[in-house]
């Protein structure tokens, strides 16, 4: 049961759990919780609906509540109720598998007016980015922080968002910055095999190269939005990598966002709204200003390629399967095929029986060889 509530009792955790009658009340004080860049207020980031979700878990199948009734609710505050809509919208998807238009609708007030659609989790769930059986939140948060990297993966093993590393290791107005080597162990332990800078540079880019990385620059100005060329040669970079690529703005948000959202609309056909949203929960304050409608406009046209780029591979690997059983089938051809206890002569057999039926031809003892097989 959602509900909100003009007098909340006062809050210090997370959840604030209270027994009432037969009623158990969840009170969600998320508002808190978020560290904003700008204006924005959400969403909470993955290791906290995590946690959000395992607490509710335990709370549904502890023995002294399992005959009362849960019920979710916040203040009236729009900006913690958009939070806590979130919260147990995303649990409905993910454990209780509604469909995300379910979610959507069980959250909409007497008005009409909706917090958000939930089909970005619908799309992570269905290829594979979230799984909360294996998700980690301690190395989550160990490696957001930006004293160990401030790194975030927005695709499993292939798209690692991370801010920009510097000339070397040092604090600047309370701020950790890290050269290129403190990201070494970490990039080979996730097979990460490329990197991608597309701020100012702030580094040697060979250092990443001489440590065996590839690196690639590809630069636009901070906060705008690629142009087609640039999107192009990052798509290529990602499509042609065999490990995973770590991409980087100075503070891999805007720009690195925006270029991951449009991988993500070509491969996986987000929309531009899924792919804001997800990247947003994996890291957020992700794709800022003009870069949220330049989505939008780009969506059409990378699903197009997306379409395009599918049917040049499917092409491929029918051709290659038809070549494949071609080879079979001359393979089965030449093979040595029984007939009882008698033996078929194959084509090589018979090569061989004329090459030792020609007569060998006496050569002069000046020459290199005695004896010549024509």
């Amino acid at each position: 049961v959602a509900a909100s509530t003009l007098s909340p009792p006062r809050m210090t955790d997370v959840l604030y759990l209270i027994y009432i009658c037969t009623t158990y009340f969840v009170y969600m004080t998320c508002f808190a919780l978020c560290s904003s860049f700008y204006a924005d207020f959400g969403p909470l980031n993955l290791a906290m609906l995590y946690k959000y979700c395992c607490k509710l878990n335990k709370k549904l199948k502890s023995f002294t509540i399992s005959r009362k009734k849960l019920v979710h609710y916040t203040s009236c505050d729009q900006k913690k109720r958009a939070n806590a809509a979130v919260l147990i919208g995303a649990y409905a998807v993910i454990y209780l598998k509604r469909t995300p238009d379910e979610a959507y609708r069980t959250l909409i007030s007497g008005n009409n007016t909706a917090y958000l659609m939930f089909r970005y989790l619908k799309s992570a769930l269905q290829h594979g980015f979230l799984d909360f059986e294996t998700f980690s939140t301690e190395e989550y948060e160990h490696y957001e922080r930006v004293e160990n990297g401030d790194m975030n993966w927005i695709i499993p093993g292939k798209i690692l968002a991370f801010s920009s590393p510097h000339a070397r290791n040092k604090v600047e107005n309370g701020y950790p910055l890290h050269a290129p080597e403190a990201y070494f162990e970490h990039f080979r332990q996730n097979n990460v095999i490329a990197v991608v800078r597309l701020n100012k540079k702030l580094y040697e880019g060979r250092r990443f190269e001489d440590a065996g990385f590839q690196h690639h620059d590809f630069f636009f100005p901070d906060g705008s939005t690629p142009s087609d060329l640039i999107i192009r040669r990052f798509l290529h970079v990602c499509e042609s990598s065999e490990g995973a690529v770590a991409v980087h703005c100075k503070a891999g948000l805007g720009r690195t966002g925006t270029l991951i959202a449009c991988y993500l609309m070509k491969h996986f056909r987000f929309t531009a709204a899924e792919a804001i949203a997800w990247i947003r929960v994996c890291r957020p304050g992700s794709i800022i200003g003009p870069q949220q409608n330049f989505l939008v406009e780009k969506q059409h046209s990378l699903w197009v390629q997306g379409d395009v780029h599918r049917s040049k591979l499917k092409l491929a690997q029918q051709r290659f399967s038809r070549q494949l059983q071609l080879m079979v089938s001359s393979m089965d051809d030449l093979s040595i095929k029984t007939n009882g206890d008698r033996l078929s002569l194959t084509q090589g057999d018979n090569l061989r029986a004329l090459k030792g039926k020609r007569t060998p031809r006496l050569v002069s003892s000046n020459s290199r060889y005695c004896l010549q097989i024509l």
